[in-house]
């Protein structure tokens, strides 16, 4: 694959909330601001959804889902088909992509194009394998019955996503709810959401029938919170905080007690002894920490390292920490901006 030239300053097309396959404006009006975090500066506006743009998402995600809709009715061959022609719709567009991503998260554009847009794509099309292929069981029981199992969709899910990867843990949402026939009310990180309502028109232009996905973009106290105390959502997905995934369970407890899945914050470790190789477990320690800026829910954030070698270890992570490349994501760098404030980092670090 020969690299492109990358725009620093892409065109952004899309600002508003993606109800019903249509662009609109928040009920309320209202606009929040999108952040280059290279410079500080305004990209766009976004369009402000709260609780009212979530309803509407919800009824119109809620009407996809009815029985004799286009969407329940489609064969799962056919959704494994548009999956598909989703996925070959963002290889097309894995420049614009990866720009959208470098501008709105910081990281650099070569990462967004050969691993964030290639990760959305791979896992698209494994989903779409799937769609036809999920199916229960016959079971043989004791006297003149039938018993079998059979799989059905949940129905609307609710799904809520970070800042750190936009497009990949979109795409880790976006696939299995799909192929299994459901319909999605999306919320995407505030400081991140171009990239994902970009994807919105492609799943227009792949054939997706209206309601099947809205994606609400907002603020987590308004949007967030509606998403996941909605009675009409059956199920919830959230990749996130650990204080913000116990709020949703209770969210989900005193509404509903709709289904939740959560992927939270760890502090992973790497635990290092003197007969290892120090120079591979330095670089792996490194890749393990700064990956993705370290702004990684699996970062190995927690490094023991047995005594008779520490001080080696140490002088060594310096010296790879200190050569790593950082600066405009638009360059040949291995690290860009931060996507938190220094602020908010210093209260990582004891």
């Amino acid at each position: 694959m020969s690299e492109p030239f990358f725009n620093p300053n892409p065109e952004i097309i899309y600002k508003k909330i993606f109800i019903n396959n249509e662009w609109r404006d928040a009920v309320s009006g209202k606009v929040f601001p999108t952040i280059n975090p290279s410079t500080g500066e305004v990209i766009c506006e976004i369009a402000e959804g709260d609780a009212a743009d979530v309803d509407l998402a919800v009824q119109a995600a809620t009407a996809a889902f009815k029985k004799g809709s286009p969407w329940r009715t489609m064969d799962a061959s056919r959704r494994g088909i548009l999956m598909n022609k989703l996925a070959d719709l963002i290889d097309r567009d894995r420049k614009y992509l990866a720009e959208l991503e470098a501008l709105d998260n910081g990281k650099p554009v070569r990462n967004a194009y050969y691993g964030d847009c290639q990760g959305i794509i791979n896992v698209l099309r494994y989903y779409a394998g799937w769609a036809d292929k999920i199916q229960g069981k016959t079971i043989p029981i004791d006297g003149p019955f039938m018993c079998y199992t059979r799989h059905e969709p949940i129905g609307v899910c609710g799904q809520i996503i970070p800042w750190n990867y936009p497009m990949a843990m979109a795409g880790w949402k976006f696939g299995p709810a799909l192929a299994c026939g459901n319909t999605i009310v999306m919320k995407p990180a505030e400081q991140t959401p171009l990239s994902v309502l970009y994807i919105c028109s492609l799943f227009v232009e792949a054939g997706f029938p209206a309601g099947v996905v809205n994606v609400v973009p907002g603020y987590g106290p308004t949007a967030g919170a509606a998403v996941a105390s909605h009675p009409n959502i059956d199920k919830i997905a959230f990749t996130g905080s650990t204080e913000v995934g116990k709020i949703i369970m209770a969210a989900s407890g005193a509404s509903n007690l709709k289904k939740v899945t959560l992927e939270l914050g760890g502090k992973s470790p790497h635990i290092i002894f003197d007969d290892a190789d120090i120079d591979e477990a330095v670089k792996i320690a490194h890749s393990g920490l700064f990956a993705n800026h370290g702004q990684n829910c699996c970062a190995g954030s927690r490094v023991y390292v047995q005594d008779t070698i520490y001080d080696e270890f140490v002088a060594k992570s310096t010296a790879l920490a200190k050569s790593r490349t950082v600066g405009d994501p638009f360059t040949d760098v291995q690290q860009g901006p931060q996507e938190l404030s220094p602020s908010e980092i210093k209260t990582y670090v004891l």
